[in-house]
């Protein structure tokens, strides 16, 4: 079928198992959950106070969390109609496929698992081995063993079976949002605050570069909301679902992050904090006394924990997309007898992030590839703007094509000022990147037309 007549073709059904092979067996609660749960870490105890010591502008402070989480929201409503249109295992990898042919497809796989996913699974597991050394004193060894048992724990959950793994995030999300939430309100209601903090509301406009810094943290604050995607082939009416838990997580996410930061500055005025840590600590001192900074480990473990979880569980969708499609190891591409989990690739990218944990660099090189990541969000988000459009009574964004390019505006603007901030490490990630190339066209492609690759699941054709 021609990609003309496939966009006339409208979705009736969605079948219980997926084109991909998984089982769908994720509903909204679960995929909402994916993306709280990946979102919220350490940062909402770090970016409202670095956002609020940069800004000194309580009125411009939520200003700014409301354009970029308006913004985001475009990107999610981007998202959701591809999702919608193929609901495959893969998230962006498959829509780059589609839009943009294997080849950019493959650059985009060949990132996440050479750097960006172990590298990112490392950081976050050494981050919450941190505050567990905090509350129960380690060694480095002991730090470093505390982040690796966490990644295979969590790598183990996900491997023993979709649901499982669901209800884990699931409940460590509620668990986040009930702390988060009792922070909020115990802040409000204790009086250790002053309403005076927030005055004058809008204050003195900062500088060009600090406004530039903030919103980019802001961004940032919400990356990770396009990963729910990735387990497309594994959600129940994906056409419905997915697009409604895009939409529902982040209006959670925002909320939390314009709460938090609300009760921060009631509690601390940001002057006061000579760095975003201090401001923090701080804030749960003044609210908890000396018991602040225990129990704000305590949150910033389960936050953590929640967003591990939440990637271990998306991430590995791309290599077995990959794979099923001839562009990796077969055997990535392997199912589960049991369990009906793409065990082999959840294991690669936990053993792979267990070695960079070991060895203990991984920080600066994920720095490294910020601005190529970018890049292929908005290579994904401008596959909106190159497909067909979905046929009437199939999902399709509002708007269209607004969001989109409200979208590609703010990336743009963010890559101009990585390019401007850091301009070599850009330069050597891009590099790594276009490095996939001739891999691609000695190795992968000449391999890859032996081999039938997995038809495309498409929504619109799937009757």
């Amino acid at each position: 079928m021609t990609s003309g007549s496939r966009s006339e073709v409208q979705l009736l059904t969605t079948p219980v198992t997926g084109g991909d092979g998984l089982e769908r067996r994720l509903g909204l609660d679960s995929a909402a959950a994916l993306v709280v749960g990946e979102v919220i870490g350490v940062g909402i105890f770090l970016t409202p106070a670095e956002m609020a010591r940069g800004l000194r502008s309580p009125g411009l402070l939520f200003l700014v969390w409301l354009v970029v989480a308006a913004t985001c929201f475009c990107g999610a409503l981007c998202y959701g109609e591809l999702a919608a249109r193929f609901p495959a295992a893969g998230g962006g990898y498959v829509y780059l496929r589609e839009a943009w042919g294997p080849a950019a497809a493959f650059l985009y796989g060949w990132k996440c698992l050479l750097v960006m996913d172990p590298g990112l699974t490392a950081a976050l597991a050494a981050g919450l081995a941190q505050y567990v050394a905090y509350l129960v004193p380690l060694s480095s060894f002991g730090t470093k063993a505390v982040a690796i048992l966490a990644i295979l724990a969590l790598a183990a959950v996900n491997v023993g079976g979709v649901a499982r793994a669901s209800a884990a995030v699931r409940v460590i999300t509620a668990l986040k949002l009930g702390l988060l939430g009792g922070l909020v309100v115990w802040g409000f209601l204790s009086g250790r605050g002053d309403w005076g903090h927030f005055v004058p509301f809008w204050g003195a406009q900062p500088g060009s570069g600090a406004l530039a810094g903030v919103v980019v943290a802001a961004f940032f604050s919400f990356g990770g909301f396009w990963d729910v995607t990735k387990v497309a082939g594994e959600v129940k009416d994906p056409a419905r679902t997915l697009p409604r838990a895009l939409a529902l997580g982040l209006a959670l996410v925002t909320a939390v992050y314009v709460l938090t930061s609300a009760v921060f500055l009631y509690l601390v005025r940001p002057g006061e904090a000579a760095t975003a840590s201090a401001f923090a600590a701080q804030a749960g001192e003044a609210l908890f006394g000396r018991a602040g900074a225990w129990l704000f480990a305590v949150t910033v473990i389960v936050c953590v924990l929640g967003s591990l979880g939440a990637f271990l569980m998306a991430a590995p969708r791309v290599y077995y997309a990959m794979a099923r499609d001839g562009l990796f190891f077969q055997g990535v591409a392997q199912i589960h007898a049991r369990f009906g989990t793409p065990a082999r690739a959840i294991l690669l990218q936990a053993v792979l992030a267990s070695v960079l944990v070991a060895w203990g660099t991984f920080g600066e090189i994920l720095a490294y590839f910020l601005f190529a990541t970018l890049l292929f969000i908005a290579l994904t988000v401008a596959a909106v703007l190159v497909l067909p459009r979905p046929v009437p009574g199939a999902y399709r964004m509002p708007a269209y094509p607004v969001p989109a390019v409200a979208f590609l505006a703010l990336v743009a603007v963010l890559e101009l000022l990585f390019v401007a901030g850091r301009p070599l490490a850009s330069a050597l990630g891009l590099l790594v990147v276009t490095l996939g190339i001739p891999v691609y066209r000695l190795l992968v492609a000449p391999r890859r037309s032996r081999t039938v690759p997995s038809p495309t699941v498409n929504a619109e054709e799937d009757r």
